[in-house]
């Protein structure tokens, strides 16, 4: 039973409300009221809100606190793993206190994030053939699977978050063997549902509800209940991760996994049975032999195209026969053990979906691949997926809420709802309470090469260099480029005394930790830290970013939207370019004003944006700062701020 003593947000955001008496020096913020509003009166109605809130507004209690205050089923989806679990252990328990409230809530992940005790215990069985270090790494995991009552692999602190061992101890959508698993019962992904499919208020990412969506929508969906209003936080990831799961692929590690378990249970279940295994190794050998046919740095490309390649058609054609063979043996064993019947079931299913890659009859759609160090993964990714996602916002009585920092340019929604479906959804800007005018300062700094110029890395060599010296650290150089990003990091770190953080030197999250430990640090990076990543006060003044970041024309599933926008009439420069790119810089410049009483300078170093007609568009979405193309006033600003 529910107890609360607030009746609706307006009186949970008032003066004398619940915020107010557990936050210190509380004040009501309008933006943040009027987007709870919207929100609140959404839930009400059943309708479709798309609201764009800026930095600063407060949008994660703006909505917790009409969906805690609802009495509906809600699904909140955050963009990452690290924001959901953000949100489920300290912002959602914050809100529910101040509320009073009882309501029960639940934290589902996608299946790869728990304990698999079926393949566990099949690499258990087998682990003689573990190099050492993976070795190490399924001891410590046993040792905790002993103890652990979640399963969750994000519990294990002991292990990396790239551990080798993972894929060996977790399951995937291709491997898992659901209600027929031996383990079922005991099943820590089967727990962390049922118990979702109580709560009242889920918290999910994106991935894992678009993953359970397209299921839903074959009539296999189970992993997150229906429920009466879904909010989407980060909203402007949307698009691109539903592509994928409307969409479908084949992942060669994800083949590997399941031949490997058939092989290992052949050799425990059936021993008699030898041709399983010899039939499943000569599948491996047509696996590695495809990956081989790639060039060994990891590439993506544009699959029809390559398909053309005598080469890469024999070998894909000769691992189709192979893995026909393996399933004309299989049934000569079938019925013999129930685990490998269900992985010689999954077997086909890959089957099928190779011979998808094998045909040319497709429309609508993008075939691509790419490749990593040992392994090659082929896509079919739908070029748009707004009628499939407006029927579903359609055809279920469900209150739907998408929000971020960055859906709208120059305040029209227009290019996500089209993106998205959303035509008809209601449309609101909350714009951000910070003073920018006061608090910030952009600069495009005059006489800069083109952006592709030859000079342009001694440009921002210098620039970076002035600026850290200004700032006294405290900085991010952002890139569009890891290329660019790691000359002028060596170059600069050779003139100055700071330390000099780079991304790829280690994790994301030991990076910025580092850095926030070193209080004269510069940090260089690329697109995972344009968004995301939360610097308050002192420890981030300045924020560089090189070049509009246009998204590479080399992209195989841009091209493809591209070249579709052409043949509808479009101006794919327009209509998706410039759109993207403009999405992606607020959320770079994003990373600079993050509280109040910060100060800072974002400096653009691309002179696209006062020569080009376009660059009016990427500055009206910025916000609204003091303007300067004046280095000497930027170095200024920053020495002055304390």
């Amino acid at each position: 039973m529910t107890k609360t003593n607030v009746k609706g947000v307006a009186a949970f955001f008032a003066n004398d409300g619940p915020l107010a008496k557990a936050l210190d020096d509380y004040q009501v913020r309008e933006q943040q009221l009027d987007l709870s509003k919207a929100i609140e009166e959404t839930i009400n109605d059943k309708a479709v809100l798309v609201a764009e809130a800026g930095t600063g507004t407060g949008k994660t209690f703006a909505y917790l606190a009409p969906a805690l205050q609802s009495n509906k089923k809600v699904i909140i989806s955050t963009g990452t793993k690290n924001l959901q679990e953000q949100l489920y252990q300290r912002d959602l328990p914050q809100v529910k206190q101040m509320l009073n409230q009882e309501k029960q809530t639940a934290l589902l992940k996608g299946r790869s994030n728990y304990l698999c005790l079926h393949r566990t215990k099949i690499n258990e069985v087998s682990e003689r053939g573990l190099d050492k270090d993976v070795l190490n790494e399924f001891k410590t995991v046993m040792k905790w699977a002993n103890g652990t009552k979640t399963g969750d692999m994000s519990d294990l602190n002991l292990l990396k978050e790239d551990a080798k061992v993972l894929p060996l101890v977790t399951s995937t959508i291709d491997n898992c063997l659901g209600k027929d698993c031996s383990y079922f019962e005991d099943c820590f992904l089967v727990k962390a549902r049922q118990k979702a499919m109580m709560a009242d208020i889920v918290v999910v990412n994106h991935h894992l509800f678009f993953a359970d969506l397209a299921l839903k929508e074959q009539g296999f969906g189970e992993l997150i209940p229906n429920v009466e209003t879904v909010i989407f936080d980060e909203a402007h990831l949307i698009p691109d991760i539903a592509s994928e799961y409307f969409g479908e692929n084949l992942s060669t590690r994800q083949l590997n996994d399941l031949l490997k378990d058939l092989s290992k249970l052949q050799k425990v279940q059936l021993k008699d049975a030898n041709q399983l295994s010899e039939c499943a190794q000569k599948c491996l050998y047509a696996v590695a032999d495809f990956r081989a046919l790639f060039g060994q740095d990891p590439e993506r490309g544009n699959w029809t195209q390559v398909l053309k390649r005598p080469d890469i058609k024999k070998q894909i054609t000769l691992l189709s026969d192979e893995l026909n063979k393996l399933n004309q043996v299989a049934q000569l064993n079938i019925g013999r053990d129930k685990d490998i019947d269900t992985l010689i079931e999954k077997l086909n299913t890959f089957d099928e979906r190779l011979n998808l890659f094998l045909r040319d009859d497709h429309k609508d759609v993008s075939l691509w691949y790419e490749t990593s160090k040992y392994h090659a993964i082929l896509h079919l990714t739908p070029l748009s997926i707004a009628a499939q996602f407006n029927k579903v916002t359609q055809s279920r009585d469900t209150s739907w809420v998408f929000t971020s920092a960055t859906l709208a340019i120059d305040g029209d929604f227009s290019h996500y709802q089209g993106l998205m479906g959303l035509e008809t959804a209601t449309t609101k800007c909350f714009d951000s309470p910070f003073n920018y005018q006061q608090q910030a300062m952009l600069c495009v700094p005059r006489y800069l090469p083109e952006p592709n110029h030859k000079d342009m890395k001694k440009a921002l060599i210098n620039i970076c260099i002035s600026l850290i010296e200004a700032a006294k650290g405290r900085s991010f150089m952002l890139f569009t480029s890891h290329h660019m990003m790691r000359l002028v990091a060596e170059a600069v770190s050779e003139e100055i005394e700071n330390a000099v953080f780079v991304q790829g030197e280690r994790s994301k999250s030991m990076l910025l930790k580092d850095y926030l430990a070193d209080s004269k640090s510069v940090l260089f990076a690329t697109g995972a830290f344009w968004e995301g990543v939360d610097v308050k006060g002192d420890d981030l003044l300045c924020v560089l970013i090189d070049k509009l970041p246009f998204a590479s024309p080399d992209d195989p599933l841009l091209q493809a939207r591209l070249d579709d926008c052409r043949k509808q009439g479009g101006a794919p420069f327009f209509d998706i370019q410039i759109p993207q790119a403009v999405i992606a810089l607020k959320q770079g410049a994003g990373r600079l004003i993050r509280d109040f009483n910060d100060k800072g300078v974002l400096v653009i170093c691309d002179n696209r944006l006062v020569t080009k007609a376009y660059g009016s568009k990427f500055l009206a979405s910025l916000p609204p700062m003091k303007k300067t193309r004046d280095l000497k006033i930027v170095e200024d600003f920053l020495s002055s701020i304390d």
